[in-house]
């Protein structure tokens, strides 16, 4: 195995100008740590012994499916089932609301991730909404997630906070070399529609509008013109009236979107 020569500060400001440029997202400097973390061990896999090497690769445009695992790399965040209770608690409230007949009730998870987020609402929504009157698309940039997300296939503790019922219903529970995980049931599976999206892209593919969109922790990692962007972007496909729930470590106040605040990390869109 070649020695990596350590992330010098001139290196990790060519990643941050990379991951910037890719996604839109702002790595403070605090951030170095793990950016060499997250990459030495696929700079052991090609050999590199610098991460300028590696660096010259994926901008060179000449390997274009490393460039979207580096990207795959910085971008990877953890979650967990039905995280931000208070979310699902107002989306119920939604729920419990429409009058039988009513039309496609239709939710975006914007930056899913491995999937949880999606899989949790997509519960929600069998619970309390008859078959085929419901819709989920989730999206994420990273096509590694994505991968992930489609196989339903998680550790059993990410699942702390799935009611037990819902376990049952729509989980099985993993036995002999799969103990200590669980797989999303497929018929759950087969309700929620995967893409890769880049919220920062000048483009977005042609979507039909939303009555709720999930937005939550990913706009932490932009500067404030990007955060601005990608919400006036996503809020095109949010219909009026519709909800948009963002995490509770997140604001949007003060940048004068169509937007009233209706409760922590919750606004409706006027």
């Amino acid at each position: 195995m070649h020695p990596v020569t350590p992330l010098t500060d001139r290196e990790f400001v060519q990643f941050q100008r990379f991951i910037h440029e890719a996604a839109g997202i702002s790595l403070s400097d605090a951030k170095k740590p793990l950016v060499s973390g997250r990459l030495a061990k696929r700079l052991h896999q090609l050999q590199f012994d610098s991460y300028g090497s590696y660096f010259q690769l994926i901008a060179s445009g000449r390997a274009p499916e490393e460039t979207q695992i580096a990207i795959d790399l910085l971008t990877t965040n953890e979650t967990y089932f039905f995280r931000e209770a208070r979310h699902f608690e107002h989306l119920r409230g939604l729920l419990k609301e429409r009058k039988p007949g009513a039309a496609m009730f239709r939710v975006w998870s914007a930056a899913c991730s491995t999937g949880e987020e999606p899989y949790s609402i997509a519960m929600l929504l069998a619970d309390l909404l008859p078959p085929q009157s419901w819709e989920v698309l989730a999206s994420d940039i990273s096509a590694r997630v994505l991968e992930t997300a489609r196989s339903g296939h998680y550790p059993m503790a990410r699942a702390t906070h799935v009611p037990q019922d819902y376990l049952r219903r729509f989980c099985l529970k993993g036995i002999d070399a799969e103990d200590g995980t669980l797989l999303v049931s497929r018929v759950l599976r087969e309700c929620v529609d995967f893409a890769q999206i880049n919220l920062n892209a000048a483009r977005l593919p042609a979507l039909e509008r939303f009555d709720v969109v999930f937005l939550r922790n990913v706009l932490i990692y932009f500067d404030l013109e990007t955060k601005c962007r990608v919400v006036q972007r996503v809020l095109e496909y949010l219909r009026p009236g519709g909800y948009l729930y963002i995490g509770h470590s997140e604001s949007l106040h003060d940048m004068g979107l169509p937007l009233r605040g209706v409760s922590p990390a919750i606004y409706r869109k006027e």
